[in-house]
């Protein structure tokens, strides 16, 4: 039985400032007691098949200029540069010429629970988040799905 769900972003997450009427977000989560930290390595861990459709992800938007490993930072959490980070919250992301984009990895509950906010720049932004959002899904809840499994 699939334990991840979709959920309203948690009402004290660090995203809800960010938020304007145009972007996207989503959030999902799962029964769990890791700390955001913990949840975020195994959320990052990508299996070979995501890994895959990452790798034709950057083949694709490298002709168009945009980022395929992200910026450089001193802590990172897969290729995203952490932003934040504390017991309850960890956000991690960069602006890109097409888009923003922060994941947010909350624990509280007895949940995890994992956020994206996107918001584009321009059309380029808008019709990449539309290609990928099918696969964004299922990455998100697969992620979860290991994070419910690694926490049992």
């Amino acid at each position: 039985m699939n334990k991840v769900i979709k959920t309203e972003l948690p009402q004290d997450s660090l995203l809800r400032h960010r938020i304007q009427p145009s972007d996207f977000v989503d959030c999902y989560s799962v029964p769990s007691n890791l700390s955001p930290l913990q949840a975020t390595d195994i959320v990052t861990d990508f299996p070979d098949w995501a890994r895959l459709l990452v790798k034709i992800r950057n083949s694709v938007v490298s002709k168009f200029g945009l980022s395929s490993d992200g910026p450089e930072a001193s802590d990172k959490v897969g290729f995203f540069p952490v932003e934040s980070k504390n017991d309850h919250e960890l956000i991690a992301g960069f602006d890109d010429k097409h888009l923003d984009f922060r994941v947010s990895v909350i624990s509280q509950d007895g949940r995890v629970f994992l956020s994206t906010w996107v918001h584009p720049h321009n059309i380029g932004g808008k019709i990449y988040l539309k290609t990928i959002l099918p696969f964004h899904v299922l990455i998100v809840r697969n992620a979860l799905a290991r994070v419910h499994t690694m926490s049992n």
